[in-house]
């Protein structure tokens, strides 16, 4: 896999990305602004008589910086602007962990927020808890408040579908936007160090690992170079299963022993063994290794873009070349798409009707846009891809990973066990770099331990 130009997988990967704008939804035409919608009760309907007018508004949410900056100015646009006069107020509650852990708590008693951010997981141990509001579909998709057909064509499906529970009977969340787990690349390193491009298989990503930590390259000079920092969380095994095609949920069970889990976590295993990969000392150690030029590759979310970015930049007076791609792949490239929603929690008519109405106006195409440039998370809808151009320009590593939507993507599991299980998955994982053992003995009390937490929950 030598001397063809370092380009050359990666146009391959941003040709297969095809206009993702349906026909339904170039022009945007049908769609409506929320601020256009009646003011005055639906006559009939579900929500006949629901008069939004006047609600006040908590969203709890994780966001910090210029994210929780841009929330707050478009809030203010919001408040200023609607015309039932709804008051949203919105604050920093900790981390998705620390959320989980007050909306648990406080469900009993009824001290939450009106709207809320969760993972599909959260999202649902809130449901069974009784947290949240029946179906959020009857806001959704009112004849009256809801969105229309052109609307609903113009989010991404997998989005726009995420957040129903497992059997379809309710919708628990909505989505504001997205991330996908993605291989970031160091360019200029592969291409001094004689390979042709990217990897599409594991095995030349054990190839180009083990050549950089062997030979390193002249862009770092610190000694202690590596090829990857080994990632051990439950998204990262979900993606490397999936890349594999398979899942680690399925028929209602967790399934970490499937062969494909086995076989990656293998992969990794012996890669670390055999001194081609290191472990991640701090938090954020293996995307600090990437823009600092000691890993050549660097495995995340595609939220984290603008921050290896900046790291980069700040690094090196003259910045390395880099790429979003894919993770390696048997077959067909898939993705592990994933990102937090935001679920409407069990209050009156009037509030929850207040509620979907900002959450409506804070998806549309216009918010999205700007949202997406400030967070760097996808937009969840087809034609604000067509408002982004500019940005596309000045940051084509984006446009590469918006692009991946293209290709063939999953969802891990949508249950509320799957919170618990996921510490247990990553347990599991570090125990095995840390200390050895057989990766098929591990899975297999993995899957165990998991689908016994599962039972737990019903």
């Amino acid at each position: 896999m030598r001397k063809l130009g370092v380009l050359a997988t990666l146009l391959l990967v941003v040709a297969l990305a095809l206009p993702l704008v349906p026909a339904s939804a170039q022009d945007g035409s049908g769609f409506v602004s929320t601020f256009d919608l009646p003011t005055e009760p639906a006559a009939e309907g579900p929500l006949a008589g629901v008069d939004p007018s006047g609600q006040e508004i908590e969203w709890w949410h994780q966001h910090s910086g210029l994210r929780e900056e841009f929330l707050a100015g478009i809030i203010e646009e919001f408040n200023a602007n609607n015309p039932w006069g709804i008051v949203v107020s919105a604050s920093n509650q900790g981390g998705y962990g620390d959320i989980y852990t007050k909306m648990i708590a406080g469900i009993p008693t009824g001290d939450i927020p009106e709207l809320v951010v969760a993972y599909q997981n959260q999202s649902a141990a809130y449901y069974l808890a009784g947290g949240l509001t029946q179906d959020m579909d009857v806001y959704v998709m009112d004849d009256t408040w809801g969105l229309n057909e052109a609307e609903i064509a113009d989010f991404v499906p997998t989005f726009f579908t995420q957040d129903y529970l497992p059997d379809g009977s309710a919708r628990i969340g909505f989505p504001p936007n997205r991330s996908l787990e993605a291989l970031y690349v160091n360019l200029t390193a592969l291409e001094e160090l004689g390979f042709e491009g990217p990897p599409t298989s594991w095995d030349q990503f054990r190839e180009i690992a083990c050549t950089f930590t062997e030979q390193g390259w002249s862009g770092y000079d610190g000694g202690d170079q590596v090829g990857y920092l080994v990632r051990t969380d439950a998204s990262n095994i979900a993606a490397g299963t999936f890349a594999l095609g398979g899942d680690v949920y399925a028929n209602g069970e967790y399934s970490y022993a499937n062969p494909q889990t086995i076989e990656y976590i293998q992969f990794m295993v012996n890669l670390y063994n055999d001194g081609c990969a290191g472990l991640i000392a701090e938090a954020y150690g293996d995307q600090n290794a990437f823009t600092a030029g000691r890993a050549v590759f660097f495995m995340g979310s595609t939220s984290g873009l603008p921050f290896v970015r900046t790291g980069i930049e700040e690094a090196f007076a003259q910045p390395f070349e880099w790429a979003v791609i894919p993770l390696p792949y048997s077959d067909v490239p898939v993705s592990d798409i994933y990102g937090a929603s935001v679920s409407i929690t069990k209050s009156t008519p009037e509030a929850e009707l207040a509620t979907w109405l900002f959450v409506r106006w804070m998806t549309e195409a216009e918010q999205q846009a700007a949202w997406a440039e400030v967070s760097n998370y996808f937009p969840v809808r087809f034609s604000t891809g067509e408002q982004l151009g500019e940005y596309f320009d000045d940051f084509p590593q984006y446009e590469q990973a918006w692009n991946l939507l293209q290709g063939e993507t999953r969802i891990e599991p949508q249950i509320a066990s799957y919170d618990v299980v996921r510490d247990e998955a990553e347990a599991a994982f570090a125990n095995l770099l840390a200390s050895g053992g057989d990766v098929e003995t591990a899975m297999q009390e993995l899957t165990n331990a998991a689908n016994e937490i599962q039972a737990s929950f019903q």
